[in-house]
């Protein structure tokens, strides 16, 4: 059975095929090209996410400020006229708020008058140094009257007692003589107490004087301060800005220091607070850029002005007390005062919006400058 089974048929037999060829095999490292390049794009992507980091102190705990004034009034009275309303702007110098005026001119009125009387006293004490003048000077000719009829009466006297001691003349005559000299002396002190008394009344007058020009400076400065509360019932602003928080209406009677609105001026500035590692390479002057929540795409390029001397905690009401039970170091922040380089920024900005500051600490290598924009 098997010799049959190999015997030749007679038709040609076909070969068997010949097996396939092995693949080459690939380099190994085309096998991770793809993983290569998405490392070396992760690697681009995270570098210009943290590049800027290297040269700019950032953070996002800053808000826009102003130096908000509050208008007060310095003088009790009822509003009569209020010429701004909510959110209206205003220019320095402008108008704002009018009070009742009556009762300080009253005041002033008053206090007008009482300077007039007072340099009227002051004009009559000054004629009255005149008239005494006057009767000094003929209190001192009545003295010199005196004085000349005294020294006439004591010759006289001499001569009248020699002409009774030799007899030529009586007794009675000298007795005439001695009274007249007796007159004249009494006469001359007299008239010289009376001089005294006329020039220690000019002495008076003159320091009458000296307190009328006190009493004309005390008139004078109550005058002053009635005028300066009068000029107190119109409020003006003194710089540019807007009203915000208005809490006065027209009719409210007002007290000297209650608060009738904010003027918010167009001036703004940032505080950042940076936290106390971020200080080291932070100096004033350096640019800084500001990005406001409110305004999404928008830059504001500004410097640094300031650093406070001192973290916000150290200035809180209660500021920490380390020195007392566990210690737990936490990271200060210092406050950065920047300020922004664009002209009426602030009619675009309102203090406390919440904003995001980059302080470019160094300056960042040729081409690029767009990673801090």
């Amino acid at each position: 059975m098997s010799d049959q089974a190999n015997i030749p048929t007679g038709q040609p037999t076909t070969p068997p095929a010949p097996a396939p060829a092995p693949a080459p095999k690939r380099p190994a490292i085309t096998k991770h090209r793809g993983i290569i390049a998405l490392v070396v794009a992760l690697l681009i992507v995270a570098l210009c996410i943290y590049l800027p980091y290297l040269f700019v102190a950032a953070t996002d705990d800053a808000y826009v400020e102003a130096d908000t004034v509050t208008v007060v009034p310095k003088v009790p009275a009822y509003v009569r006229v209020l010429h701004v309303s909510d959110n209206t702007a205003f220019s320095k110098g402008q108008l704002l708020v009018e009070l009742d005026p009556r009762d300080y001119q009253v005041a002033v009125n008053n206090a007008v008058a009482d300077l007039a009387s007072a340099k009227a006293f002051k004009v009559n004490l000054i004629a009255q140094i005149d008239e005494q003048k006057h009767k000094v000077a003929a209190a001192k000719a009545a003295v010199d009257s005196d004085q000349a009829t005294l020294t006439f009466a004591n010759q006289q006297l001499v001569r009248y007692g020699a002409l009774s001691r030799s007899g030529a003349d009586t007794r009675e005559r000298l007795q005439l003589a001695t009274s007249q000299v007796e007159q004249q002396r009494a006469a001359m002190e007299h008239d010289t107490a009376t001089l005294a008394a006329v020039k220690a009344q000019v002495t008076v007058l003159e320091s009458q004087v000296v307190q009328a020009d006190a009493a004309i400076a005390a008139k004078q400065a109550v005058l002053d301060q009635a005028r300066l509360n009068l000029s107190y019932t119109h409020i003006y602003a003194v710089a540019d800005g807007t009203v915000a928080n208005r809490s006065v209406q027209v009719g409210n009677y007002v007290q000297p220091g209650q608060s009738l609105f904010s003027a918010v001026p167009d001036e703004v500035f940032v505080i950042a607070n940076f936290k106390e590692t971020q200080l080291g390479g932070i100096r004033p002057g350096q640019p800084a850029n500001v990005r406001v929540d409110a305004l999404p795409g928008v830059v504001f390029h500004g410097h640094v002005d300031s650093i406070q001397r001192g973290t916000g905690s150290n200035f809180a009401l209660l500021p920490p007390e380390n020195a007392t039970g566990n210690f737990v170091k936490v990271v200060q922040r210092v406050p950065v005062k920047i300020v922004l380089d664009q002209s009426r920024a602030g009619a675009r900005l309102s203090p406390g919006m919440s904003v995001i500051a980059h302080v470019i600490v160094h300056r960042p290598p040729w081409g690029l400058g767009w990673l801090f924009n």
